[in-house]
């Protein structure tokens, strides 16, 4: 690269001989802590994807180990600028080395390799066509909202990279996040890396692919996406993406034959209708396949609504729960509100949404959490936006709101959110509100 850092890459190049135009080509982007032969999600690799889907097809492929990852050189800086410049100058190389068409270069990426690829995007990077997958768009929103942090999935990410491949800013924000220090500086740094509040600008035409159970990026980051974008546009609600997706193999081989469609239509010019048809899919859980949309459904509201009042410890918790409901399934933010004071300073609040089943298991549906160090000795309302994670509960299940300052009052396993509050501190929990977002008839059995 253009400041001596070694950067590995692969290229693949269809048999036979190119237009006289050159080949269209993609380039591939994997996920943190990958490389460009390890898997994000499932068994498939950024070359595997090159070798399987569009070399045979008449794509040429590039795909390479991210900046501080693999073979390749340099410090990690969280798709900074460095990481742009890295995919500008790969892209150059591309289109300027082989017998590549530069005016027909479409671009996959999946997590770490998609948020760069909306950078690319805002960038006005030569990209014709694009595919971001179980990424985000507003990194504020998935690591730091309302101003707490979900320090389990800074914590578990951290683990991707080795500290000494991190770049000096981002070792200190590291550490701030996963100790909430100085706050309002990671979340300055983190909009650095945003990209929502430019895709109304972005006209290149976008299949966006997100997860409906992704902890770390939920579906709204997409769905934010989807509603700003101008040009041609796609969505795809599936069964994959980080933790506790499923990632069944049988779904990546649906999707990955989409996007290539995708690329088919806007890369090849190839008018075979999937610009066309209804532009949201909406898979079922368990997977198969997904029902389409002409437009985002509109949820209809759930509201639970529950009366007294409870002593909340450091280390304690407030359990509220709904008699049984329905078959439902959420789409869309659940909002919790409570009444809350502290005569402590209980410095923040997190809710856990989940459902009992009539076995017994308990589901995780969402979580959320939020500042409440301005809270005082008079009760006020406490709003906290949950994370949109498209799930379904059984029929006969009860929905519980779990309140405390960590989600492992819920369950131990629950290790979004981590940090504490001082020993000693007491809040006062009143009247809470539960707003649930469903679908008019879920897609799931």
């Amino acid at each position: 690269m253009s400041d001596g850092v070694r950067i590995a890459v692969s290229y693949f190049e269809p048999r036979g001989t190119p237009p006289s135009t050159g080949w269209p080509a993609v380039v591939l982007l994997h996920g943190l802590g990958q490389t460009r032969n390890t898997s994000d999600f499932v068994n498939w690799s950024p070359n595997l994807m090159a070798q399987r889907f569009f070399a045979p097809d008449g794509y040429a492929a590039l795909t390479f180990d991210a900046r501080a990852h693999g073979e390749s050189g340099g410090q990690f800086t969280l798709d900074g600028p460095r990481e742009l410049q890295d995919l500008r100058e790969l892209l150059t190389w591309l289109t300027t080395q082989h017998p590549v068409d530069p005016r027909h270069v479409g671009a996959y990426g999946a997590s770490y390799g998609g948020g760069l690829l909306w950078r690319a995007a805002v960038a006005g990077l030569p990209l014709a066509a694009i595919a971001p997958a179980a990424t985000w768009t507003d990194l504020r929103e998935a690591i730091a909202p309302q101003g707490h942090v979900r320090a389990g999935i800074v914590l578990g990410f951290s683990q991707d990279v080795a500290r000494d491949r991190y770049g000096p800013e981002e070792l200190q924000l590291l550490t701030n996040a996963i100790s909430e220090t100085n706050v309002p500086a990671l979340r300055a740094y983190l909009a650095t890396r945003s990209t929502r509040s430019q895709l109304g600008e972005v006209r290149i035409p976008t299949f966006i692919l997100q997860g409906r159970r992704d902890f770390a990026f939920d579906a709204d980051q997409a769905i934010a996406a989807f509603r700003l974008l101008k040009g041609p546009k796609r969505l795809y609600l599936g069964d994959f993406g980080h933790q506790p997706a499923t990632n069944p193999p049988s779904e990546f081989d649906y999707a990955a034959v989409e996007v290539r469609a995708w690329f088919d239509r806007f890369l090849k010019g190839i008018p075979n209708g999937i610009d066309k048809r209804p532009p949201v899919e909406v898979a079922p859980d368990p997977w198969r396949k997904p029902g389409s949309f002409k437009r985002l459904p509109t949820p209809r509201p759930l509201t639970f609504a529950f009366r007294g009042r409870r002593t909340l410890s450091a280390d304690g918790k407030v359990a509220r729960t709904t008699d049984r409901v329905r078959h439902l399934e959420n789409f869309g933010a659940p909002i919790v509100k409570v009444s809350f004071a502290t005569p402590t300073g209980y410095k923040h609040l997190v809710a856990v949404l989940s459902a009992i089943t009539p076995s017994g298991s308990e589901i995780v549906i969402s979580d959320g959490g939020a500042d409440t160090q301005t809270s005082g000795k008079n009760p006020r309302t406490v709003t906290i936006k949950l994370q949109n994670e498209i799930t379904s509960i059984p029929a006969g299940s009860r929905l519980r709101v779990t309140l405390g300052a960590r989600s492992t009052v819920q369950n131990i396993g629950n290790l979004v959110y981590l940090i504490p509050v001082p020993e000693g501190s007491v809040g006062q929990v009143g009247k809470l509100t539960l707003t649930l977002p469903v679908l008019s008839k879920p897609v799931s059995p």
